[in-house]
This record gives structure tokens, sequence and C-alpha cells, in this order.
């Protein structure tokens, strides 16, 4: 991209604009990468669509690593939650003589016992569909958690359309104000307007030029932002095309995101799971045991048998299971108000990407024509004397300022459309599942 040299303000502002860029090239890139980007983008420039933009993304998000570790922690929670108890080993000596008493060994017992507790009531299957529930729930969770990335992703291609926008608008801007100071120069030589016309244009293309290259910095800093998202280097053009597209407001937008909805569902299978589990913990356990009971004196030896279950006389879990129920409760409450929530926010941006398409829309066809028309026939006039500097000024200052209200317009409808994107699950199959091991 050129940027023009003409103006007064043209040398400072482009050693300004270089060494502003080159900084924030050094500061977002590796230097070895940094080196290698002019060579790159001397051979070519890619067009970097939305959707290269967000597989980019998705294939090297940070957080997948965090993801997977958390889906393998899931596993290995469902895998201990079927363990069943351990058994215990015990060892009681009786009848031990007192100090002076006589032969140690004489009436001496020994008990070797192997005691195993029994789960009653199904807690091993509970606690099975209590951890796979809550897996269900870091499931959704980082599902969720990428499509905010997503989003995040989006937004900053839409804004780095709109800084392109804008740089194009400054330009259009600077192309006026190097012809307009020609010609005010060529009437001032003419003797034909005062002295001060010409120092007005000039200054009017100083601040032209200073526009135009923070507009330059602007775009330039949005690609790395954006190219940061993949670590990568902003040797990208994202063309005008894209920018322009409106077709999406055309689209009949879908429902909600399941992923959203999942969240919730797996908050409700939590607290289904959980009333199992304290159901199960009701029902007491039991222990047995059997030994082998050795006598000294004669050394004989008699079988133990035994068992014990505690009494669910005062303990019978029913505060736990009343809570585990509300907790369902408010899960399917939540489920409903989210559903709810996100349906009404899906249907008021449906309706305001069509008010925004319809609007740049008129404003291309209605609005920019005139005001274009305007600019043309009021220099026209001033070169014939019938209008004055400050006509030829407002007639350009307002077609600028309607090519800059379409693009706020265009770059809403953007905005607009990746937060629809977003509610509805739009780019969903972008998302890598999680790796697990088992």
């Amino acid at each position: 991209m050129q940027i023009p040299t003409s103006g007064m303000a043209g040398s400072w502002a482009r050693w300004t604009t270089v060494s502003i860029l080159a900084l924030a090239l050094a500061a977002a890139l590796p230097p070895t990468r940094a080196l290698a980007q002019d060579a790159e983008a001397r051979t070519s420039v890619q067009t970097l669509s939305l959707r290269d933009a967000l597989s980019r993304a998705s294939g090297t998000d940070p957080a997948l690593a965090a993801a997977n570790a958390r889906a393998q922690a899931a596993e290995a929670s469902v895998r201990q939650a079927d363990v069943r108890p351990n058994p215990t080993l015990g060892l009681m000596v009786e009848n031990l003589p007192t100090l002076g008493g006589g032969d140690i060994l004489g009436r001496t017992e020994t008990t070797l016992t192997y005691e195993q507790r029994i789960e009653r009531g199904g807690d091993r299957p509970a606690r099975v569909s209590l951890a796979r529930a809550e897996g269900a729930l870091v499931a959704a969770t980082a599902r969720v958690r990428r499509l905010d990335r997503l989003e995040q992703v989006q937004k900053t291609w839409a804004e780095a359309l709109a800084a392109e926008a804008d740089v194009r608008i400054a330009r259009e801007r600077l192309d006026l104000a190097e012809r307009f100071q020609t010609e005010v120069q060529r009437r001032v030589t003419a003797a034909r307007d005062p002295l001060f016309a010409g120092a007005r244009a000039e200054a009017e293309l100083a601040q032209a030029q200073i526009d135009f290259d923070q507009a330059e910095i602007a775009a330039r800093v949005a690609k790395i932002s954006l190219a940061k998202f993949w670590d990568g280097m902003a040797d990208f053009n994202l063309g005008d095309a894209a920018f322009e597209d409106t077709n999406a407001a055309r689209i009949l937008a879908d429902g909600v995101a399941q992923a959203d909805l999942d969240i919730f569902l797996a908050q409700r299978d939590i607290a289904v799971a959980r009333v199992a589990v304290e159901q199960a913990r009701r029902t007491q356990d039991a222990t047995v045991s059997v030994g082998v009971r050795h006598f000294w004196e004669g050394q004989n030896l008699g079988l133990v048998v035994g068992g014990s279950i505690p009494l669910g006389r005062y303990d019978q879990n029913r505060g736990a299971i009343d809570r585990a129920r509300a907790e369902g409760l408010a899960a399917e409450g939540d489920l409903a108000a989210t559903r709810i929530d996100r349906e009404r926010e899906i249907a008021r941006l449906q309706v305001q990407l069509s008010a925004s398409a319809s609007q740049a829309r008129r404003i291309a066809e209605e609005t920019l024509p005139q005001a274009e028309r305007a600019v043309v026939l009021v220099r026209d006039g001033f070169n014939r004397g019938g209008f004055t500097y400050n006509d030829v000024i407002s007639a350009q200052t307002a077609l600028l300022e309607t090519r800059a209200r379409r693009v706020a317009v265009l770059k809403q409808f953007h905005i607009d459309r990746a937060r629809l994107d977003r509610l509805t699950g739009a780019h969903g199959d972008l998302i890598l599942a999680p790796e697990t091991t088992r």
C-alpha cells in the first residue's frame, strides 16, 4: 500500500508512519519472522476470509491443552467412581498376661480377620452416573469457551475490515485535499485569491496527511491483533468485498446454540445423578468379616464369622436428597430462562442486521451519489469564482462524513453478525473435540 508523498506534512508524516509501523511489527512478531515478512509480502498477498481466520484461530487455540487435560480428568473420575471399596485385613491378640503373670503364650488368643464393606442401594452405579454428568458439564463449558473465542476473532476481523475502509476514506480525503491545494495555489499565484487561502489549503492538506497516516497505522495494528489469535504474521489482505457483503441479513438464523443449553442440561443431569447418590447413601452399607482364631494353648484353630450394619435411626440423608432435587429444579428453570433470553436476542439481532444492510444500501444508492455530485458542482463553481473556499470544504466534508457513516453502519453490521453467529453456534463445526485417554 503506497502512502501519498505530496503536501507540506508529507515527509514528516511518512517517516512517522514507517517508524510506528516498524515498532508495532517488532512488538508483535518474533525477530526472525519479522525479517521474513517483507520477502513473503513481496511475493504474494493472500486474501484472508472470515472462515480462514476462524479456522486458524481454532486450530491454534492455547486453551485446547487445558480442555484436553480437563477431559482426561473427567474420564479419570468416571474410572475412579466405578471402583469398589477396599477390603480390610485385621489382627487381634487377646488374653495377654500381665507383667510377672507367667507364660506369655500360654493363654494368648490371636484372631486374623478379613472384612469387606458391601455397598447396598446402588452406590457404585450412582457414582458413575454423577461422574459422567460432571464430565459432560466440563465438555460443554469447554465448547462454550471456544465459541466465545471465535466470537472475539470474528469481531476483530470486522474491526480490521472497518479499519481498512477508514484508510480508503482517509486516502480519498487526502486526494481531494491535494487537488484542491493545487487549484488554490494556482489561484493565489494568479492573484485571484488571497495568500491566507493558500495557507489554509496547505493546513488542510497537512491534516489530511496526518489522518491518512493514522488510519494506516490503525489498520496495520488491527491486522496484527487479528493475526495474534493464531500467533501468525499480518501478511494477508482482507479485501473490499467481505466488508460490503451483507447477505447474512437474508439468512434466517438458527435456534440457540446447543453448547449454551448443554451447560444447563449437564447441571440438571448432575442434580439427577446426585439425587441417586444421596438416595443410595440413605441405604446403610453392610460389613461382613471372616477370620481364623488361633489358641496358643493347645494349638487349636477356630473359624470366626461376623458382620455389622449401621442402624438408620437418625440420619436418613433426607436433607441432602431434598437439596439435590432443588438443584435440579433450579437447573431446569435456568435452562428455560436462558433459552428465552437467547431467542429474544437472536430475533433482535436478525432485525438489526436487516436494518443495517438496508441503511448501508440506501446510503450507497441515494446519499453518496448526491454528495459526490455536490462536490463536483461546488468545485466547478469555485473554479469559475461562483463559490467560496468554505463551500468547497463543506461539500467535501459532507461527502467524507457520508462515507464514514456507511463504514460505521457496515462495521456494526459485522459486529452484530458476530454476536448472532455466537448465539446460534454457526461456527461450531470448527471446534475440535478434546482428546481423552481411556
